[in-house]
């Protein structure tokens, strides 16, 4: 059981890293120009960062529910 909930940790913390680097990428291809203009690229472009950053709080979540279960089977 310790083993499934570790590898579920690691997997679950690298979704939180993919989901960050997407966010970061999408916040950055977001330009001044492009938002000050009100571009429909930028719409776009804030969507997929709040989605991201949404998904990232998700998978952290369920990170640290995970690290509490196997705590309290440790405790």
């Amino acid at each position: 059981m310790n083993v499934l909930l570790v590898i579920l940790i690691v997997g679950l913390s690298l979704m939180v890293v993919v989901s960050l680097v997407r966010g970061v990428v999408a916040f950055l291809q977001t330009t001044k120009v492009d938002l000050e203009n009100g571009g429909t690229n930028s719409a776009e472009l804030q969507m997929r960062q709040n989605k991201a950053m949404m998904s990232r709080i998700k998978y952290q979540a369920l990170a640290i529910v995970a690290v509490l279960i196997l705590l309290a089977i440790n405790g």
